[in-house]
């Protein structure tokens, strides 16, 4: 049986980022932790239900399962 690798997440550490999760929620923040099963820490987050309307929510963790698509909000080098 094969091990099981970790996440390539590395370099969105500290980073701002925006998170689409199934059932069309959306949440932006700062990544701050995540696991081998793509559990994520959001330090900062904001629950985003259209782009004008954000509602801070704090410290939150993700589940994996959950996560559809991430993208970064800001400049990688």
């Amino acid at each position: 049986m094969s091990k099981a690798s970790q996440p390539e997440l590395k370099k969105f550490m500290d980073k701002r980022l925006f998170i689409h999760l199934q059932g069309g929620r959306k949440v932006s923040g700062i990544l701050r932790g995540y696991d081998l099963f793509l559990n994520l820490v959001v330090d900062d987050a904001s629950e985003e239900s259209t782009p004008a309307q954000k509602h801070p929510i704090g410290t939150v963790i993700i589940r994996g399962s959950s996560v559809t698509s991430m993208e970064t909000l800001e400049a990688m080098r």
